[in-house]
Formats: C-alpha cells, sequence, structure tokens
C-alpha cells in the first residue's frame, strides 16, 4: 500500500472567478467573516500576502476540532489563477510527512471552476486519506460562492 496520494476535486462556482482567487491570494483574512464556522483566523508571518515565499498561519475547524496550520506559498500562476501551498506547521503534520494544497481558478464568462488538489504522503498505512480535509475545502468555496453572490 502506498502512503503517497492525491485527491482532485473540482466545484463551480457561480461567483466571479477572479473575486474568488483574489479572496485566496490576497484577502484570506475576509474568510473569517465569510465562514467563520470553518476560519477563525489567517495571520501573515513572513513576507507580504501573494507572494512566492510567504508565510501564513491558519486557524480552522476540522472535523469538529480546533486545528492550526503554517504553510508557504511555493507557486504562484496569476494568468491561470493557480496558487500552490506547502504545510509546514500544524496539526494536518502530525498524519502527513508531507502535505501540499494547489488551487486553482478557471474562468469562462460566467463558468467558473475552481479546483483543488492535495497531495500528501501519510506517516503510516493507518492514515487515511484526507476526503474531510476535502469536504473542507469545498464547503470554504461554497461559502465564498454564497457571500458574493448575496
Amino acid at each position: 500500500m502506498s502512503l503517497e496520494g492525491k485527491l482532485v476535486s473540482e466545484i463551480n462556482i457561480k461567483c466571479d472567478g477572479d473575486v474568488f482567487h483574489e479572496i485566496i491570494m490576497y484577502k484570506p483574512h475576509h474568510m473569517c467573516n465569510i465562514c467563520p464556522d470553518k476560519i477563525q483566523k489567517v495571520d501573515i508571518h513572513e513576507g507580504e500576502l501573494g507572494t512566492i515565499d510567504s508565510v501564513r498561519l491558519w486557524k480552522f475547524t476540522h472535523d469538529g476540532k480546533e486545528m492550526v496550520a503554517k504553510e508557504v506559498i511555493e507557486e504562484i500562476d496569476e494568468e491561470k489563477k493557480l496558487v500552490k501551498k506547502k504545510m509546514i506547521e500544524g496539526d494536518m503534520l502530525e498524519y502527513y510527512k508531507s502535505f501540499y494544497l494547489t488551487i486553482h481558478v478557471e474562468t469562462k464568462g460566467e463558468n467558473n471552476l475552481v479546483t483543488w488538489i492535495l497531495k500528501y504522503e501519510k506517516k503510516n498505512a493507518n492514515v487515511p486519506d484526507p476526503h474531510t480535509f476535502m469536504e473542507l475545502c469545498l464547503n470554504i468555496t461554497k461559502d465564498i460562492e454564497s457571500y458574493h453572490i448575496k
């Protein structure tokens, strides 16, 4: 059994894809107001928002537990509205040796497709694949969509 894995989920959103990307990249602290039941705090620890090598600390609720995650932005492609992040500290790394999160937004008129990619390596075979974390990401996407189409 392989300890490495990859989950990919796509979700169509009705709100503007550029607005969604802007929140993810430059205004993540707004998510505390958009979905306070899921994200309680986002702080920038190093660098500036929306730049490679910037470090953010997230306080969020996952599976009914308050958790923290520190991430570093490794890749940004503004043209493709893509960001790739690596978790460098936090609760998820108790279970995973490595954990990467990629968010990509495709905008085509009124059709906006958000793709979430989780790449990870489990610490052992008893660690589950992060399906519930992917569900959290998709629910955050829905919350951002609902907030912006009001």
